[in-house]
């Protein structure tokens, strides 16, 4: 598949559909008991009115509560081939996003499955948590199959020592929504934003956490996080704040961990 294509369908299935040629109804973080009863008014027949019931009535949802722990095991080892890229640095109207460039080749290897890395985007606050603690943001690592399976490498963000990589995205995103910046000429490694141990996780099947909250994402949380300064969480917050979909219930899920012994 079409990198290009694969990137507006991750846009419009993580973010929006700012850059999809496509009717949809908006949706806002104010609204998220909602998301799953609103109407698209350009349909007439059931389900298409609804696009995203899948929010309201689906039973794999995420984000999750990490301490749904339910057992340490022997899980698919992760090894990340991100190289450097020249990125589009992209505001979606609902977070701060990264685009990966049309022939970028760094993926994600899960077991042994290779997943390509398409775009990655920030949350304010965490979007999971661990118990009563929310994290001051959270990095998704999206990647898309050319089968369209979908794996999302979650990396929680803490407050403390100043990130340059971090700051260097935060000023090259455009403030106005639907903007991008593809001309700074600006060379990034995404794996530069990935902790120091980047094989202990959580996993689980999820969904997406935006409408239309689609299912069977593949989804592994870092266990160690990064951190960002104060005044560059002052800074993402000033592009977007609260957009973070609340927690979900488990629902009978399994939530794995590997811990390095």
């Amino acid at each position: 598949m079409n990198k290009k294509i694969l990137r507006n369908l991750a846009s419009a299935i993580f973010i929006g559909y700012a850059t999809v040629a496509i009717s949809s109804p908006h949706w806002g973080y104010d609204e998220q008991a909602q998301w799953g009863a609103i109407k698209d008014d350009t349909q007439s027949e059931v389900p298409l009115m609804y696009p995203y019931a899948t929010c309201g009535i689906g039973k794999h949802q995420s984000p999750i509560d990490l301490t749904a722990l339910s057992h340490e095991e022997r899980l698919d080892r992760l090894k990340f081939r991100y190289p450097t890229d020249k990125p589009v640095f992209y505001n979606t109207g609902h977070a701060a996003q990264v685009n990966t460039s049309d022939d970028y080749q760094g993926h994600a290897v899960i077991g042994e499955e290779s997943y390509p890395l398409i775009q990655f985007h920030f949350h304010e606050p965490s979007e999971h948590v661990i118990g009563e603690k929310k994290f001051p943001a959270e990095l998704h690592y999206v990647h898309i199959k050319d089968d369209g399976k979908i794996a999302v490498v979650s990396v929680l963000i803490e407050e403390g020592e100043s990130n340059p990589v971090f700051q260097t995205i935060l000023d090259n995103v455009p403030a106005t929504s639907g903007e991008q910046n593809d001309q700074s000429g600006i060379r990034l490694n995404p794996g530069s934003l990935l902790p120091k141990n980047q094989m202990d996780h959580y996993s689980l099947a999820g969904s997406l956490t935006t409408p239309p909250c689609s299912e069977g994402v593949n989804w592994l949380i870092l266990s160690e996080p990064i951190t960002i300064s104060q005044e560059q969480l002052a800074q993402l917050k000033g592009i977007y704040s609260d957009n973070a979909r609340n927690k979900q219930e488990l629902n009978g899920r399994s939530v794995s961990q590997r811990i390095s012994h």
